[in-house]
Order: structure tokens, then C-alpha cells, then sequence
């Protein structure tokens, strides 16, 4: 990595589609989690008691990943992970010293953060009694229509702007975590350029470095290709199959057409 200068001005990706593939469970985690940030954030822009459910059950489904693991944990380690590397290229002539120095800012600030939260850090939300009712019903297939949780109703049929309030307070227990992510994630993309590589009668496959764990696969295809990628992996190496889907109504198959893509392996 012998330049910044990508760093804050990402290549537009508007004429292409992005398939991403994580290679190990922390990015995995990260990737889930950036889904569902936006996701939420989509959701909180709607006014209606129907828009109101979408956001809380997207909420829902955070803190039940965050209640498999220890996320604060592992976003401290990355982040400190990335400072060390950077950190590195500080004598390195050809980086731009004031884009790097505030990179590393950025990253001491939110590990600041992160320290300063004692205990995890969706323990309130944990203990909320009425969240926790809902979560519990929402197992169960239509467990959360009205009649089933009388509390939940009502809150519904409260003002917009009463519902928007509580689901943005609850929504910033994850601020500092989700900064971190995204700026993770954001480290991770740009790290390496897209190069254009063929899939031979529809099927691509690589050997990794394992001295130089990759974290994330991407591959890129035109907007309106008539493939999509399937990307499996691990440590060692990973594969892609490009497949058609002419009707959503049939099994998707692999095509014996030699595929033109970009791939990009993220090694940071």
C-alpha cells in the first residue's frame, strides 16, 4: 500500500455491480452489520407504524448479533490492527503524510470511544423490557401482530415523531461501533485496485497467500450483465461461478461463456 490517495475518494461503482465475500468471521460480522445499518437508517426515514416495524425488527436483529460475540472487542483489534500497518508507512515518501496523520486520527478517536464504554455495548438495550418482549415474539412466525403484544400496538399507533425518537435513541447505543465498522470496512475496499481477470467457461479460481491472509474477495460485473457471481473461499484459496437467471422462477446455472470481470482480493 504505497499510497493514500485513494482513501476518501473511492472509484464510482454506479455502472457496476459488486459482489463481495468475506474470508473470515470477523468481516463476516462487519459485512452483516454494515447490511443492517443501512438498512435501519433506510427504514428510519419512513413515517408510518409499518415503517416503525421494519426499523425495530431491524433492530432486533443487530443486537441478536451482537449477543453472539463481543464486537467491541474485535472492532478495537482491527482498528488497532490498521493503525500498526499505516503506521508503517509514514517514511514512505510517496504517501500524503496529512491524509495519513488524519486516518490515524480518525482511528485514535474511535478506539477512545470504544474505550471509554464500560461493560458491552448494547447492555441497556438488553434490559429493555419492552424491546426484549418483542424480540422474544418475533421468533415466532406472525408473533408480533397486535394481539400478541397489546404494549407493542400502542406504541405504534403513537405520533411519528414519538416513534422516529425512540428508534434513533436506541439506534445510538451502535453509533460508535458503527462508525468503526464502516471505517473498517472502508480500509479494507480500498486497499487494492479492481484487475480485470477471464472465468473460463464461467468458473474463476485463485490460491491465497497465507502469509498475507486475504480479507475480503470482490468481483465486478457491467450493470445489466447477464451473470452474477457466486463466490465460495477460505483461507487458502477461493472459486466464482458466474450463473444466469433468465426467470427468478428457475434454478440458476452456471454458463459455459468465457466471463470478463475485475476482482479485487483485500489483503490489509
Amino acid at each position: 500500500m504505497a499510497s493514500l490517495s485513494g482513501i476518501g475518494n473511492p472509484r464510482p461503482v454506479e455502472h457496476r455491480i459488486i459482489y463481495e465475500q468475506p474470508l473470515n468471521e470477523r468481516i463476516r460480522a462487519f459485512l452483516r452489520l454494515e447490511f443492517l445499518f443501512q438498512q435501519m437508517r433506510h427504514h428510519l426515514g419512513g413515517t408510518t407504524s409499518w415503517d416503525s416495524r421494519a426499523a425495530l425488527a431491524t433492530l432486533l436483529e443487530m443486537l441478536s448479533i451482537f449477543s453472539r460475540s463481543d464486537l467491541k472487542t474485535e472492532v478495537m483489534k482491527e482498528l488497532e490492527r490498521h493503525t500498526a500497518n499505516l503506521a508503517r508507512l509514514g517514511d514512505n515518501p510517496e504517501v500524503d503524510t496529512v491524509q495519513l496523520n488524519g486516518l490515524l486520527d480518525e482511528i485514535d478517536a474511535i478506539i477512545d470511544e470504544l474505550h471509554a464504554i464500560n461493560g458491552p455495548v448494547t447492555a441497556a438495550l438488553k434490559d429493555n423490557e419492552f424491546l426484549a418482549s418483542i424480540q422474544q415474539r418475533s421468533a415466532i412466525p406472525g408473533g408480533t401482530c397486535d394481539f400478541d403484544l397489546p404494549a407493542y400496538h400502542y406504541w405504534l399507533q403513537l405520533p411519528a415523531e414519538d416513534r422516529m425518537r425512540d428508534l434513533a435513541g436506541w439506534l445510538e447505543h451502535f453509533d460508535v461501533l458503527g462508525r468503526g465498522i464502516r471505517l473498517i470496512l472502508r480500509l479494507t475496499r480500498q486497499s487494492t485496485l479492481f484487475r480485470c481477470q477471464v472465468a473460463e467457461g464461467g468458473f474463476y479460481q485463485k490460491t491465497l497467500d497465507a502469509q498475507a491472509p486475504c480479507q475480503m474477495v470482490r468481483i465486478a460485473l457491467p450493470a445489466g450483465s447477464p451473470w452474477f457471481a457466486e463466490i465460495s473461499g477460505g483461507r487458502h484459496r477461493f472459486s466464482v461461478r458466474f450463473l444466469t437467471l433468465p426467470d427468478a422462477n428457475q434454478r440458476a446455472t452456471q454458463t459455459n461463456e468465457d466471463v470478463e470481470f475485475e476482482l479485487a482480493c483485500c489483503i490489509i
